[in-house]
């Protein structure tokens, strides 16, 4: 079990580096197919975000896609709302979370489908710092409550509503996860929600892929980065949908 939880590791990161996604879209699910329950597969994805977050934004910084400004507010908000998460997710069903995990998929695939592809000499827009911040502890409370960083969420209204090139928000996005995983995971240690030793499994053998993935994203064009994370959106909700309502 350890070696196929490495080797998952290595594959969630790789998705992580080259989507933007801490990982929790795609793990969660995995942990589920493989008999985890949700909230163990929460717990084990938060951990694995911490570390596939912190080192792809390293990766990204150093290559120039990651510009901090605005994303340091967003963070900020993230981090609150990712602790908070932590007092909300005991009290809640696995089949509340799940829906809404469904929910948010199903948003973020339909904003990526109906935005286009923009241009990196496209001028993005810009927010208000307060709004910002708000923005980021909404997405915190839910995205960590539900095993996902939050990227999921905002990518598609940076690239949506901001006109972020996608290649921006995917660096910004992975930037905004290590605010919101760090947070998740303090919240759960708290209260001790995390296997810890699955978790570390997880999170070294995505620190390869996050290298990989950081990669793959600097060389495809803006337009088939979007294609591509259209379809692994889709992916990941058929995986939920059948995990929730056909899956014995």
């Amino acid at each position: 079990m350890e070696i196929l939880l490495f080797f998952v590791g290595m594959g969630i990161g790789t998705l992580s580096g080259f989507f933007g996604i801490g990982g929790g879209t795609v793990l969660v699910p995995v942990l589920l197919l493989m008999g985890f329950g949700f909230k163990h597969a929460v717990g084990i994805s938060i951990m694995q975000m911490v570390f596939s977050s912190v080192y792809g934004s390293y990766l990204n910084i150093k290559k120039g896609s990651l510009q901090l400004g605005e994303g340091l507010f967003v963070g900020f908000g993230g981090f609150l709302g990712g602790y908070l998460s932590g007092y909300i997710t005991p009290y809640v069903p696995d089949r509340v979370l799940q829906t809404v995990f469904i929910g948010f998929v199903l948003f973020a695939l339909i904003r990526m489908m109906t935005s286009k592809a923009h241009s990196d000499e496209e001028e993005s827009r810009s927010l208000p710092k307060a709004l910002l911040f708000v923005i980021g502890v909404g997405i915190g409370v839910i995205a960590i409550s539900i095993g996902v960083g939050g990227a999921i969420i905002l990518i598609p209204l940076l690239s949506g509503l901001l006109h972020y090139p996608v290649k921006k928000a995917v660096s910004a996005g992975l930037f905004f996860v290590v605010f919101s995983s760090v947070a998740g995971l303090i919240g759960r240690l708290m209260h001790g929600q995390i296997d810890l030793l699955s978790g570390a499994i997880v999170g070294a053998g995505s620190l390869a892929g996050v290298y990989l993935g950081v990669w793959l994203k600097e060389h495809v064009c803006n337009k088939r980065h979007k294609t591509f994370i259209v379809v692994m959106y889709s992916i990941i909700l058929a995986i939920m949908v059948y995990k929730m309502f056909f899956a014995k």
